[in-house]
């Protein structure tokens, strides 16, 4: 449980920058700072996707609240209008904030105290708010909810008529736009409900404004609700695209704390451990009280701490997994603004799904992602509207296959891999050879090149215009350690599967490539990995975060002695408590920090910008340079130390996509991005339990 106290909620200034998030398996979210308060555009008590897990509009905004003792009124919402102007300010009223598991936000004033929780269901485009008031007599809570109904990269003005005149029903408010099929239903239990239709103007929106985007909103009011308090009342709001019975909000309630302890729970493994890369892991078994962190009997604060830290990551991890139609899942890449992304998916599928044993949920994935794969490639991501998939990238598919060889290893399951995934294995390389998009093909020195001039096809894919900010045309290097791991991967499958000509073929080209990359890449004179080989066959010297997959994946393409200097050299230069930076800061290049508008932003997303998810491919090279020692496996885990602290920063129990690549390296980015928890959790629950 994740607590702030009053202190902490009347300092506005850091208030405003914790951030919350709710999520509800269907690419919708809810999200605003621990004051209410909103500071960016895709902050809303409701964000539904309306095709999931793409399609996502903003409904509900927030909830302008109002508790009136004995006629007098105290506001308890928080707002920023133009120009810099803070009102009401409920923030002051505030005693605390908490995730206990959902966003507790808690008000005391006159002698009564407020305590409101905001979840949504699981599976429901659903917003449920529940008031639990304590106050002496004549007390009474007003609600205005204030409106949206706009994409949620957009933002709404004020307009005549765009709003048809709100219907009430008994306890049903329901609100729809000129020429939009999509209703808002508001259930609530309120004693007195009316019509308003009111607009309020010039809301501010700081992160924003920061960003260079356009930082004014208007809302609007449909209707007012007033419920009459007894000394103790419970007070229920439900948001939702759907109607349902005001009754459904204890329910709700109920069963996502249920579900939520379970998700917890699932990370109690069996005795035996689970095989990964032929390795036995003992994964430690870790139980988790719902509300208690005390420890237990014979149980050091250490092992509570670990236990609170590694619960809270699994609650974060639950947040990326989504439902593709109707019997398939995905992962968000991060909130609030990215889809599901191919790339990020099969990356964080290890961390998500692997690493908690939902076996089921991976299966689910790879087959989404395998139904949509063309010339051997898996889409680089889902748009948000009705365009169709893109397939822009070199490395997803790569990852794809690895995550594939991880089912295969940790199942056993070869007959799934056999009827659903083998083809696609096959397909794939047979498109690399012969050569496939985007000049995607295997060299005659058996290593992948890719890449055109005006194209991005890695992850370090920042572009603006016709403008790539990190060209790595030709042959990159993580690309080629990823070639090789494919390789031994499908040959390890095609000989479980009894294709022999394959394994033979896929041992005979990675052997190939395995060669060529030793003669190509070592950077003599920085004891490390060339970042890229250009087309016209120059190297790139730029000391990057890349190479460092050389080493950490399930069939390393480089060991011994150079390996260990390419950890000590990426560890010199790169490594910080919140991951690796994307370049050298001796670098000319180098951008000590991630600020500003769109073009300076995206001219430092890779050029020093610290990555927290690389920090999981570090601890894994690291571990293996110095052969998984008590020393190492101890300096490991300092190496994730300060990711603690972190959880009550940016993202309240989330992890940021990146960080500035100077000191104090602010978070920056997404507030909640998948790759970053899903590589924190896997090195918890198995880098760090595995010894020599």
């Amino acid at each position: 449980m994740i607590n702030f106290d009053a202190d902490a909620c009347h300092d506005l200034d850091n208030a405003l920058r914790r951030e919350w998030l709710e999520t509800n398996n269907l690419g919708g979210f809810a999200s605003a700072t621990v004051t209410g308060a909103n500071t960016r555009r895709y902050h809303g008590l409701l964000t539904a996707a309306l095709r999931p897990p793409t399609g996502r509009v903003v409904l509900l905004s927030k909830l302008e609240e109002t508790l009136v003792l004995d006629g007098e009124r105290f506001d308890l919402s928080t707002n920023l209008y133009e120009p810099a102007v803070v009102h009401p300010q409920g923030f002051r009223l505030q005693s605390n904030f908490r995730l206990d598991p959902f966003p507790v936000f808690t008000y005391e004033v006159g002698g009564a105290r407020v305590e409101k929780t905001v979840f949504m269901p699981h599976g429901e485009s659903a917003t449920v708010v529940r008031y639990r008031v304590h106050a002496p007599d004549a007390a009474s809570l007003e609600i205005r909810p204030l409106v949206a109904f706009r994409d949620y990269h957009s933002l709404q003005r004020e307009a005549l008529d765009i709003f048809l005149r709100a219907e009430l029903r008994e306890n049903i408010v329901s609100l729809f736009k000129q020429d939009d099929s999509t209703h808002l239903f508001l259930a609530h239990d309120a004693a007195h409900a009316s019509v308003e239709g009111h607009w309020y103007r010039r809301f501010e929106y700081p992160e924003e404004r920061a960003r260079g985007f356009d930082f004014h909103e208007d809302l609007f009011n449909p209707c007012l609700l007033v419920w009459q308090l007894e000394r103790d009342a419970t007070c229920n709001f439900i948001a939702s695209t759907k109607e349902h019975a005001i009754a459904d909000a204890a329910t709700f309630e109920e069963s996502e704390r249920e579900r939520r302890r379970q998700v917890v729970a699932g990370i109690n493994t069996h005795a035996g451990g689970e095989t990964v890369s032929g390795e036995i892991v003992s994964v430690k078994t870790v139980i988790v009280e719902a509300v208690d962190s005390k420890p237990a009997s014979g149980e050091t604060a250490g092992d509570a701490a670990d236990d609170e830290y590694i619960s809270t990551l699994v609650a974060a991890a639950d947040q990326f997994l989504v439902r593709r139609g109707d019997d398939l899942s995905s992962v968000i890449a991060g909130y609030h603004w990215f889809t599901d992304w191919g790339r990020d998916t099969m990356i964080s599928l290890t961390g998500l799904a692997f690493a908690r044993r939902q076996f089921d949920t991976a299966r689910e994935i790879l087959l989404a992602f395998a139904a949509h794969m063309r010339e051997g490639l898996i889409p680089n991501r889902f748009p948000d509207g009705d365009e169709e998939p893109e397939y822009n990238n070199v490395d997803g598919t790569l990852w794809f296959v690895n995550a594939v060889g991880e089912l295969a290893r940790r199942t056993g399951d070869i007959e799934f891999v056999r009827e659903h995934l083998y083809a696609r294995l096959k397909e794939f390389i047979e498109w690399h050879e012969r050569g496939t998009i985007y000049s995607i093909r295997v060299d005659q020195d058996g290593l992948l090149s890719a890449g055109q001039e005006d194209v991005q096809l890695t992850w370090m894919d920042a572009k603006l215009g016709d403008y790539v900010v990190t060209p790595r045309a030709g042959k990159a290097v993580e690309i080629q350690a990823l070639w090789y791991n494919a390789l031994r991967t499908i040959e390890e499958i095609a000989g479980r599967v009894g294709d022999d000509w394959m394994r033979n073929h896929c041992r005979a080209l990675a052997e190939l490539a395995r060669a060529s990359f030793h003669g190509l890449f070592w950077n003599d004179a920085e004891s490390c990995l060339y970042d890229y080989i250009s087309p016209a066959g120059e190297a790139d010297a730029a000391i990057r975060p890349n190479q460092i997959f050389a080493l950490s994946l399930p069939h390393p393409i480089m060991t011994g002695t150079r390996a260990r200097s390419v950890v000590s050299t990426v560890a010199r230069e790169l490594l910080t408590p919140y991951g690796l930076r994307s370049l050298s800061p001796r670098d000319p290049d180098y951008r000590p920090r991630y600020e500003g508008d769109s073009y300076s932003r995206d001219t430092a997303y890779h050029q020093g910008t610290v990555w927290a998810w690389l920090i999981g491919p570090f601890i894994t090279a690291h571990l293996r340079a110095h052969e998984r020692t008590p020393a190492s496996l101890e300096q490991a885990r300092e190496f994730l130390r300060a990711f603690r602290e972190h959880l009550t920063e940016a993202g309240v129990g989330q992890v940021s996509e990146i960080f500035d690549g100077d000191a104090p390296h602010t978070p920056r980015g997404c507030i909640a991005q998948a790759w970053s928890v899903a590589e924190l959790l896997r090195c918890e629950l198995e880098e760090l339990k595995q010894t020599a």
